[in-house]
């Protein structure tokens, strides 16, 4: 079998430690030497690229918050025109409604004064109509009862002024 032993392994000398230190120095300074501008300029290039990004979505923001703040103006102007159009529309519903109104109550105290006044010229043909046959009524029984001691003209004056008189008052 083969020999292990764990304190072999486990060891540290001065010199392992001292050449370590001098590999690791000469490792630096090979990159330092090699390297180091190559990965300070990708180091520089990358930290621009990520501050012009952040400057660039600082920018976008303050545009964005700008132009919301203009939309909720613009939506706040239309609400209030939408506001303004609709009691517009409300005050000339009413005008309209007022006019309606009273060209339909014109209209109707048109037709009962032309009724009114029908009926007026109605009656007081009526009232001619009847006159004129009690008239004759009157006149044909008058000349019957007088047989020719008045003439007829003269009966139907006489006739005429009294059914006046008793036009005048009740019937």
């Amino acid at each position: 079998m083969i020999d292990f032993n764990i304190d072999n392994y486990l060891r540290i000398s001065w010199q392992d430690v001292l050449l370590v230190c001098i590999s690791s120095l000469i490792i630096v300074l090979f990159c330092k030497h090699f390297f180091w501008d190559k990965i300070l300029a990708f180091i520089n290039k990358r930290q621009k690229l990520i501050q012009d990004n952040i400057d660039s979505s600082e920018t976008l923001k303050k545009e964005a918050l700008q132009e919301k703040e203009e939309y909720d103006r613009q939506l706040a102007a239309a609400g209030s025109r939408a506001d303004e159009i609709i009691d517009q529309a409300r005050r000339e519903a009413l005008v309209e409604k007022d006019s309606i109104l009273d060209q339909a109550q014109k209209q109707a105290s048109n037709i009962e004064r032309a009724a009114k006044e029908d009926i007026e010229k109605e009656r007081l043909r009526a009232q001619g109509e009847m006159k004129a046959a009690i008239t004759d009524v009157a006149i044909a029984a008058a000349g019957q009862i007088l047989d020719s001691e008045i003439d007829a003209d003269k009966q139907k004056k006489i006739l005429d002024d009294l059914i006046d008189e008793a036009g005048e008052g009740k019937w």
